[in-house]
């Protein structure tokens, strides 16, 4: 879906955002994009929906060369941004005129999920709150049914509820023929969600491994202070330390910690990576 070749790209002449940066994006998985503020999180995807241009290397999607933004690619795309502005229209005005851009957009659908977020489709997208203006932009993100789907901080300014609002509805579409990236510092919040995890850090990709590869590699465990276990990465918790271990000092299955694998890929980049390239 999405092909990105040594891409170079920097905002001053005097220093490189991203220097021969290399991945690829397939359809029927959801990515996600993890980084710290600044990271190059946004950058990329702007390079990807081809609002950015890069200044070596490419960036395509289905084939097309991102930056030519032809109407056949950008049908097949949508962007989530994490700052917007919405005109002062209803969420029904606003499906009326921007709907027929996207040929597989589903109408019912979208009255579905604008009903499960609790968003009044008659009112005025700016009378709503920001909470809910975010919501009624997501309910649209979906219901195009889009092949390729970047969401920005999706659930920046989403209370606890609608984040749990935010995770029903993701689980509940059909995605199995599209491809979604979903780039946040708010790891937490895609807890089940995601296929594939993405870090970067300073403009690099500094980890890059599905779900099921972590499961088989790493175990996530709380252990005692006194445990005598090798660690891989360990943080204080009250009565003893939240830790990543090799799968081989673990005899049982253990939930993914996503915020815990984050920060441990951030101050432990090699001793993590290099987990994986033993098992490769």
């Amino acid at each position: 879906m999405v092909t990105i070749e040594n891409l170079s790209f920097s905002f001053t002449k005097y220093e490189k955002l991203f220097n021969g940066l290399s991945m690829k994006l397939e359809t029927g998985y959801i990515y996600g994009l993890f980084g710290m503020n600044g990271a190059g999180k946004t950058t990329l995807l702007n390079h990807i929906s081809g609002m950015l241009f890069p200044d070596e290397g490419i960036c395509s999607v289905s084939g097309e060369l991102s930056r030519n933004r032809l109407p056949e690619t950008l049908q097949q795309l949508y962007v989530l941004p994490e700052q917007f502005d919405l005109p002062s229209i209803s969420a029904e005005a606003y499906m009326a005129i921007h709907a027929p851009f996207y040929p597989l957009f589903d109408d019912e659908r979208f009255q579905n999920v604008l009903n499960e977020f609790d968003v009044d489709p008659k009112k005025k997208l700016p009378q709503l709150s920001y909470g809910q203006r975010k919501k009624f932009l997501i309910a649209f993100a979906l219901t195009t049914n889009a092949k390729l789907l970047l969401m920005d901080e999706p659930t920046n300014g989403l209370d606890i509820p609608s984040k749990s609002q935010f995770r029903k509805v993701m689980a509940a579409s059909d995605l199995t023929d599209r491809c979604v990236v979903i780039s946040t510092h708010q790891v937490r919040d895609l807890d089940a969600l995601i296929d594939h995890i993405t870090v970067l850090n300073n403009g690099k990709i500094i980890f890059q491994q599905n779900i099921a590869s972590i499961s088989e590699t790493l175990s996530f465990e709380k252990i005692a202070d006194d445990d005598n276990r090798f660690t891989l990465y360990s943080e204080d918790i009250f009565g003893g330390k939240s830790a990543i271990l090799p799968k081989s000092l673990s005899n049982r299955e253990t939930q993914i910690d996503l915020e815990l694998l984050f920060s441990a890929v951030i101050h432990q980049t090699d001793s993590i990576n290099s987990q994986f390239e033993k098992e490769a």
